[in-house]
């Protein structure tokens, strides 16, 4: 990707192509075809024109990468054009980006272009539709849903963090962009802007908050990450909501605030070194985290024939959640942490 990268101060970057709106528009392009093949809206096409319309580049200013011993930055404003490039060309990557480090901790990211497919054509986002998105992120999800649907007074994203918030309120504005745009706790959802027809989360819980159910629409729907997978829940009404994973892993940070995740080791002594590391069984481990011991859930995993996460689903009933293997009122149930 070589080129003449121009900036707004007028400055650029003498080479063989043309400018950075042009190279940016090629790169996306070129991104485009690859969420395409990949097959992750082929549930709701229409977004392929949102993807193709807005720019990633403009939510990911910089952004960090893994090298030897901690972590290089990734800037656009890099006084050197190769590293410019290397910028523009990782903001274009089918890839998650790290966009904010704190003490050497991930705190925000851009989530995987494919999976952000994945789920906004799950979601089942329709015209007219109002959304809340828990995890506001660089903002550039909430600029895929404002350009789906047409509307900025339709989308509203929210994130406990105040500068993530402000940050992510610029980059939507230099995209054109400005859906509500509030700091605050995601489990408590936003009331003042209630009720949805979908809320979609892009950070991990540990289970639904009660205040998401209260503030969809009867027959609406909540997508969020939860374990390493994704659960999509028809919402009856406040009390009662129930639905089953994506067949799709997701790794996810968690929810910083009211109700995020505890983490830590689980003893696998007993368990096979060979599954230890299976990603399904894992994803069993994490979804029945302090329920179910370890060599219960290998013993578990292993008579029903290994299941993937589609077999798998949530129930919120009164006050109660719970997750299930194949049936709700199946054998295998699980209590979610209140």
């Amino acid at each position: 990707m070589g080129g003449r990268f121009l900036y707004k101060d007028g400055k650029s970057d003498e080479g063989n192509g043309g400018g950075l709106d042009e190279a940016a528009a090629a790169a996306r392009a070129a991104l485009v075809r690859e969420i395409e093949l990949s097959g992750a809206w082929a549930a709701d096409p229409v977004w392929r024109e949102s993807f193709a319309a807005v720019p990633r580049h403009l939510f990911v200013p910089y952004y960090y990468v893994g090298v030897l011993g901690g972590h290089e930055r990734r800037w656009g404003e890099h006084p050197d054009p190769v590293a410019r490039e290397r910028w523009l060309r990782g903001a274009y990557a089918d890839a998650p980006l790290a966009t904010r480090l704190r003490d050497g901790e991930l705190v925000s990211s851009s989530s995987q272009p494919s999976l952000m497919a994945t789920m906004l054509a799950e979601l089942g986002v329709e015209d007219g539709d109002r959304v809340l998105e828990i995890g506001a992120g660089s903002g550039y999800n909430a600029a895929l849903l404002a350009h789906r649907l047409g509307d900025d007074d339709l989308v509203t994203t929210i994130d406990l963090d105040p500068e993530i918030t402000e940050s992510a309120r610029r980059h939507l504005a230099a995209a054109g962009y400005h859906p509500a745009v509030v700091t605050g706790d995601g489990t408590r959802g936003v009331p003042q802007r209630a009720p949805f027809d979908r809320i979609i989360a892009t950070c991990a819980l540990p289970s639904i908050p009660p205040a998401w159910l209260a503030q969809t629409r009867p027959g609406g729907r909540i997508l969020t990450p939860l374990a390493t997978g994704l659960v999509v829940l028809e919402v009856r009404d406040a009390g009662h909501a129930e639905g089953r994973f994506l067949g799709t892993p997701a790794y996810f940070v968690p929810l910083r605030g009211q109700g995020g995740p505890a983490a830590g080791p689980v003893p696998l002594g007993g368990v096979p070194q060979r599954v230890r590391e299976h990603e399904l069984f894992r994803f069993l481990l994490a979804l029945t985290r302090g329920r179910l011991d370890p060599e219960e859930a290998y013993a578990l995993w292993e008579r029903e024939g290994r299941p993937g996460r589609e077999r798998y689903g949530i129930t919120v009933s009164d006050g109660r959640e719970w997750a299930w293997l194949d049936d709700p009122e199946g054998p295998y149930a699980w209590p979610l942490p209140s």
